[in-house]
């Protein structure tokens, strides 16, 4: 007996299955294009980085010299430079950013007053770098050099800078993926005595460890590719010094530097740093995203 109930699936009309395919491939073709602009940026630039390549070779990396009047050229310092100051950053942003992320989560402030908060500390992201670069030179390195042995621009500055400029990146995506956890995990863990730091620590932060990694990466990719607020307070010096006191260099500060009034075999040089840097940020990338895939497996 066939049943009553039973209903039939109409079939999806022409003009929405037409709609879906275009949309479909649309999506793919875009995908592949953003792909084909990477490769395309790449090719260019390992094009006019040849000349340093075939000059220099490998030794471009490991060696400090950077002197265009005699065609010597090297960009340790500036990777040096580059590494250290992102270090930096990621030390004294991520701890700071996790504690907003937390405070701002977990309701100590009335709504109102977290939203405007909350407002607040995206908003540190849309402030220009320039603006970053000023307040450095005018407020922090005299404060500085008030308690510290600090003389002027230096790796020091530039790194708190960068930690300030990644912050509200770190604060804001942890945030996002702290409220994206399930409820009921939370209170599974206090209904089972876990205290609200233990619930936070043991419970939500593990869950959302994934986002907050993401954030992070995102944060430290913003940090390897900043130029005009670290061009203006780390000193610009082509030599490597441990202190963080000293003058430095970063990779993107060495291009915005020299690239205005460079020819020649300078301009391939510059090409071929400019790839190191790419290909530093691609590793960074990668890696990241492994540890994102890692932990959600987890």
């Amino acid at each position: 007996m066939k049943n009553s109930y039973s209903s039939k699936i109409e079939p999806r009309p022409g003009i929405e299955r037409v709609l879906d395919s275009s949309f479909y491939w649309i999506a793919k073709i875009l995908a592949f294009a953003i792909a084909g602009v990477l490769v395309w940026i790449t090719i260019q630039v390992a094009i006019k980085a040849m000349p340093a390549i075939q000059e220099f070779g490998l030794g471009f990396i490991s060696t400090s010299s950077w002197n265009p009047v005699n065609s010597q050229y090297g960009v340790w310092p500036a990777i040096y430079g580059t590494e250290v100051s992102y270090l930096i950053a990621i030390v004294n942003s991520v701890p700071i950013g996790w504690g907003v992320a937390i405070f701002l989560r977990e309701e100590y402030l009335p709504p109102t007053v977290q939203r405007v908060i909350v407002f607040l500390v995206e908003l540190l992201a849309a402030v220009p770098s320039v603006v970053y670069g000023l307040w450095g030179i005018f407020v922090l390195i005299p404060f500085l050099k008030g308690f510290t042995p600090l003389r002027g621009p230096g790796m020091l500055p530039a790194a708190l800078i960068l930690s300030v400029m990644i912050l509200p990146t770190i604060a804001a995506i942890g945030r996002d993926a702290i409220i994206n956890v399930d409820g009921g995990l939370r209170q599974a863990a206090v209904g089972l005595g876990a205290t609200r730091w233990e619930a936070i620590f043991q419970i939500i932060l593990p869950a959302a460890s994934s986002g907050i990694i993401g954030g992070i990466m995102l944060a430290l990719g913003r940090a390897l590719g900043e130029t005009m607020a670290v061009t203006m307070l780390i000193g610009n010096s082509n030599k490597v010094d441990t202190s963080v006191f000293a003058p430095s260099n970063t990779v993107s500060s060495l291009l915005a530097n020299q690239f205005a009034e460079a020819s020649g075999l300078q301009v391939s040089a510059l090409m071929y740093a400019a790839l190191i840097l790419f290909f530093i940020t691609l590793v960074v990338n990668i890696l990241a995203q492994l540890l994102v895939t890692r932990l959600q497996k987890i």
